[in-house]
């Protein structure tokens, strides 16, 4: 029989997990904003190119990170038996599929000029996009592999590393955006291609950094993680490939879910849209926190499936949960509680049209208090369930909680109820929600119960 952990015990462990996975996060999302924010000091043409391209690489990136995530439980649960060879097989697989995936769409980046021009962008925009996007492209096989060894090393329980790394690519890549954005110490000014060659720089030195790291530190050096890693290992492959495409167009579905709200968004109004823009971001802050979180979840179960623990599993599981409502009572407190602050951080209230922003924004907030509790739900769904290696009916669950429940009630509430962008902001809501809900019956359906006496029934 296996003696039970205390919640005490099981909360402590995913902390100790999680917290540096919400730190790595955070800075993730601060490189993001960092371009965005030295890009608008450039010039308004020149951000909106990089813009529409950071966020056009971004999605090719979330639909190949699925093999990065899939690595996580796989992982966790090999190490968790015991089985080194397979720790490292995983992970190599991950890389191959990685690589592979990124070769395959580096087309699209190449000729992105003509695909922005049918999706109705300007020449000029179009253009400048082309310019970065054919020179970011080459950072998507190094992100994706920075992704998998992110993941390795958390399922391995090395998470502060990953948080470290990702910090140090944040301090580089405000260097080099200074340099080469505007062509200060002597470097040519290159704009728009000037932050792309700053991201991928710092793509190919995370990812020496990190492979360094897992070549090298004791502990990890019996992985022995690139031996042999021209050899291909078809089941491992298979494994990656079955848990991570649908782990992809998962990402796609929740992403092409905000895409939507923008764009209807704009049909409100002008303020309405940069109100739901500065709303979003403050809750994608919070958000990072439940993201990582529910990657410790991923490893916290997987690692008791692969001990067969059962009664561990659910426990885990349960206090994942707890913190992360924790975490979301905290915010929802905050975003009610100071909803001007909040705002008026992304605004500059002296200009004309910010009272508008700023008013709509704090009455978006106030709804971001249940979209807060919804979002969370949803993704800590999908991480307990990809500890069971669990993919493609969440897949399909979320795609039609998304896109079958949530675009049409917002459509609904917005434009044919007349409830405008407060509409549109519940109709997410009720999607996230119907997410959240049938995500969590899915994984409560399928976690092994204990069987008598507390004994393992996996």
């Amino acid at each position: 029989m296996m003696s039970r952990m205390s919640y005490s015990a099981h909360a402590r462990a995913t902390l100790v997990l999680g917290l540096p996975l919400v730190g790595s996060s955070l800075a993730q999302m601060a490189l993001h904003v960092a371009d965005t924010v030295m890009m608008g000091w450039y010039g308004v043409a020149p951000l909106a190119a990089v813009v529409l391209g950071s966020s056009s690489f971004f999605i090719l990136f979330v639909m190949g990170s699925g093999f990065a995530k899939a690595v996580l439980p796989l992982v966790a649960q090999a190490r968790a038996t015991g089985d080194e060879a397979q720790v490292r097989r995983d992970a190599r697989m991950g890389l191959w599929l990685s690589a592979g995936y990124g070769l395959l769409i580096y087309p699209v980046f190449w000729f992105s000029h003509p695909i922005l021009i049918a999706l109705h962008q300007t020449d000029e925009v179009a253009r400048l996009a082309e310019g970065y996007l054919r020179i970011a492209g080459l950072g998507m096989i190094p992100a994706l592999w920075v992704a998998v060894l992110q993941s390795w090393l958390a399922a391995l329980g090395r998470t502060q590393v990953v948080l470290w790394v990702t910090l140090a690519a944040l301090g580089l890549n405000l260097v080099l955006n200074w340099a080469l954005i505007f062509g200060n110490w002597g470097a040519p000014e290159l704009g728009g291609q000037g932050a792309a060659i700053a991201t991928v720089t710092v793509q190919v030195a995370s990812v020496l950094l990190l492979g360094a790291y897992a070549a090298l530190a004791r502990g990890l050096r019996d992985y022995r993680l690139l031996r042999r890693f021209w050899r291909v290992d078809w089941p491992a492959m298979r494994s990656v490939f079955r848990l991570g495409w649908p782990i992809g167009l998962t990402g796609i579905a929740e992403g092409g879910l905000f895409e939507a709200s923008a764009i209807m968004m704009g049909w409100v109004g002008t303020a309405q849209l940069a109100a739901h823009g500065i709303a979003l971001e403050a809750a994608a802050v919070a958000f990072m926190v439940h993201v990582g979180l529910s990657s410790a979840a991923t490893i916290r179960v997987a690692s008791f499936a692969g001990m067969g623990d059962a009664r561990g599993l659910r426990d885990a599981a349960v206090v994942a949960l707890g913190l992360s409502f924790v975490v979301g009572i905290v915010v929802i407190a905050a975003f009610l509680s100071f909803p001007h602050a909040i705002i008026g951080v992304f605004l500059d209230e002296a200009k004309p049209g910010s009272a508008e922003i700023l008013a709509f924004g704090m009455v978006l907030l106030a709804v971001a208090a249940l979209f807060q509790l919804a979002d969370a739900m949803q993704v800590m769904a999908l991480g307990l369930l990809r500890g069971v290696q669990d993919t493609r009916v969440p897949m399909v669950l979320a795609a039609v909680s998304y896109w079958v429940i949530g675009v049409p009630c917002s459509y609904l509430l917005a434009f044919k109820l007349g409830y405008g962008g407060v509409g549109l902001w519940l109709g997410l809501v009720i999607g996230l929600a119907a997410a959240g809900v049938s995500l969590m019956l899915r994984f409560w359906l399928l976690a092994p119960k204990p069987g008598v006496a507390g004994e393992p029934a996996l």
